[in-house]
């Protein structure tokens, strides 16, 4: 179904597929047009394709590798002049299974580009366009192991919780120029995801399991109703505020003058 309204653009990162698609296909119907990137054009082509014929919204297809420098520069490039961009999500990323000593250093270290850096870049690009216009969004794709990174590879752990912490400093500071930050959370999610990561999704619980059009259609229901932090499956957004407000209950104890005094004895001896 086409969508009458024009939300501006939309572009999308690690479009070809799994979230990335459905997050195209959603925001089209919602009025957005697209820019679509990910590394396979013939993907991409696909995708617009269709999407252009149920939507009747523009889609541009940006076919780049976002571990590449140049790719990168490319997007960045897209971002600073495409004054039609209101929304950036980014949601390219790549992830890890493994324990962190069965891993791959080089591979630890291209996730690291491509969940950390990449995302980094790209919202640099867009943010200062969208506070000299007053308005823009960015939603960043973290994970649940932001803050339980002991359930998969550390370094996957890690970069998704540069993700979460990215992300709320970036909201503390923009909220005031009409630009909206959301970061999600999603649990597993039914993709291409974990078979690239080295476990099969057959592998896991089936109560675990969340499928990707309902992770994505929570996540966007999330984002209307204003959340900075959306986790798709947590029954009760209570336990998330509990787990926010204790954070901030540490906040004044965790840079003062002297050490605390259960180290007393030990600096004393």
């Amino acid at each position: 179904m086409a969508s009458l309204r024009n939300s501006g653009t939309a572009l999308i990162t690690g479009a070809s597929g799994g979230i990335g698609a459905l997050y195209a296909d959603r925001l089209a119907r919602r009025g957005y047009d697209l820019v679509l990137v990910a590394r396979n054009r013939d993907r991409l082509e696909n995708l617009a394709r269709r999407i252009t014929a149920e939507t009747h919204r523009s889609v541009e297809v940006l076919a780049a590798d976002l571990n590449d420098q140049q790719d990168l520069a490319r997007v960045e490039g897209n971002l600073r002049a495409d004054s039609s961009v209101t929304l950036l999500v980014n949601n390219a990323g790549v992830g890890a299974t493994a324990p962190l000593l069965s891993s791959d250093v080089d591979r630890m270290d291209d996730l690291i580009g491509l969940n950390v850096r990449a995302l980094m870049r790209l919202t640099y690009a867009a943010v200062p366009g969208f506070v000299a216009r007053g308005a823009g969004a960015i939603i960043n794709i973290a994970s649940i192991v932001a803050v339980a990174p002991e359930i998969l590879n550390g370094v996957y752990g890690g970069a998704k919780a540069f993700v979460l912490a990215f992300s709320q400093s970036l909201q503390h500071e923009v909220a005031d120029k009409g630009v909206r930050v959301q970061v999600v959370l999603p649990g597993a999610t039914a993709t291409q995801f974990w078979a690239l990561s080295g476990t099969p999704i057959e592998h896991l619980p089936a109560q675990i399991v969340m499928s990707g059009e309902d992770m994505v259609d929570a996540a966007l229901a999330g984002f209307d109703m204003g959340e900075l932090v959306t986790v798709p499956s947590l029954p009760d957004i209570a336990d998330w505020n509990a787990f926010e407000a204790a954070r901030q209950v540490l906040r004044p104890g965790l840079s003062l003058q002297k050490p605390a005094q259960r180290y007393g004895k030990r600096l004393e001896s």
